[in-house]
């Protein structure tokens, strides 16, 4: 989310703001995190360079805001009526491209990165998708060791097979294996989601182990969830695809970093 964005959802449920008090809001709801030294005055730029009465040189074509009143030097601003409903596709594309222009630098490359991630939570799924399921099992067990789970590198093994008893990997949380995470993993496509029957069934062959993961590449139905939620026998965790492919990013399974950027800022005390 942008600033123009962000002062657009508050603008929206709001009749009239300063661009202070549009600042402090966007702050507390944490819908956007300032770099700049002072924040309120680039939020006030920003409402300006999209106001209907205001016209300067670098001010936007794009108009979100209007002036709704004037308290001594200080205005305060409301949404226009055609930027709180699009009524065509075109406007709404020319629009876009043109906040596209108008981002800070480091809006557009966090942008950029978000989708990145996410052609990158794609291609993961669609990987594992295509490979046989036990490459799906020895995955999970790599992912939870990865994730700290286990005591060292070996505490993990898969069990998966044709009498696997509904087990597909178990992690050994100590020496003696005292302690035991239970794994079942479901290589679904999105649309075979995993039901409650399907979560019951896990936690029948838990037996005596009382820690289970249930992964899956698809997703969960409202009653598996609910089910989870409830459950009081067992401690279950759930992974649907979706966390499934941030966690292996976030955890660099099937992943590595090919580059990193810094992003910088002034240290306008260095200044001063």
């Amino acid at each position: 989310m942008t600033i123009v964005e962000a002062a657009k959802k508050i603008l929206s449920e709001n009749e009239a703001m300063s661009s202070k008090e549009v600042y402090e809001e966007i702050v507390k709801r944490g819908l956007y995190e300032f770099p700049a030294k002072n924040p309120q005055s680039v939020v006030n730029g920003m409402i300006r360079r999209h106001c209907l009465q205001l016209n300067f040189p670098t001010s936007s074509p794009v108009k979100y805001f209007s002036i709704a009143s004037k308290e001594g030097k200080s205005f305060k601003y409301s949404l226009l009526d055609e930027a709180k409903e699009m009524k065509t596709d075109n406007q709404i594309t020319n629009v876009a491209l043109q906040s596209e222009k108008e981002m800070l630098p480091e809006e557009k490359m966090l942008k950029a990165y978000r989708e990145h991630l996410n052609e990158l939570y794609n291609l993961v799924l669609n990987s594992i998708l295509e490979k046989h399921p036990i490459f799906f099992e020895q995955l999970i067990v790599d992912l939870l060791l990865k994730m700290g789970y286990g005591y060292d590198a070996e505490s993990g093994i898969t069990v998966g097979g044709p009498h696997d008893g509904g087990i597909d990997g178990i992690i050994n949380e100590d020496k003696l294996g005292l302690d035991l995470i239970y794994l079942q993993a479901k290589r679904y496509k999105e649309s075979q989601k995993i039901g409650r029957k399907d979560l019951q069934a896990f936690v029948g062959a838990m037996e005596n182990v009382q820690k289970g993961v249930f992964i899956t590449t698809s997703s969960f139905t409202t009653e598996a969830r609910k089910f989870v939620a409830r459950q009081q026998q067992k401690s279950i965790k759930i992974i649907d695809g979706k966390l499934l492919a941030e966690l292996m990013v976030k955890y660099e399974v099937g992943i590595k970093v090919n580059q990193t950027f810094n992003i910088y800022k002034m240290d306008t005390s260095y200044f001063e």
